[in-house]
């Protein structure tokens, strides 16, 4: 798995990253979505990792993705700013379109 950050999205995380936290997670956000397979990729801000988590390959930043969530995610992939959202694409497909800003900083999937 591969993940490229483009200079817009990498300034606005540094912008929002406070609190220094030390990985980009890659996260399937299924709450609320009924079920474990309806949900969207996003991304979140983590501070440690621990043995549950695999990293991804990515020059701009330690990115992680959960074992169990790596299934929801493109083989190669790319994470850009567009002044508003963040928007994660792979080469096939929009994986999603719209994650918020204030999605860096919520609830990082312990």
């Amino acid at each position: 798995m591969e993940l490229t950050i483009t200079d817009r999205a990498l300034e606005k995380i540094a912008e929002v990253n406070k609190e220094d936290r030390n990985y980009l997670l890659l996260a399937y956000d299924a709450d609320g979505c009924g079920c474990g397979v309806n949900g969207l990729p996003s991304i979140r801000l983590k501070e440690t990792k621990d043995s549950s988590f695999q990293p991804v390959n990515c020059e701009e930043m330690d990115t992680i993705v959960h074992y169990q969530q790596k299934t929801f995610f493109a083989k190669e992939m790319k994470l850009d700013y567009n002044g508003a959202t963040f928007r994660l694409s792979s080469p096939n497909e929009m994986l999603n379109p719209i994650i918020s800003v204030q999605s860096l900083l919520e609830k990082d999937f312990d």
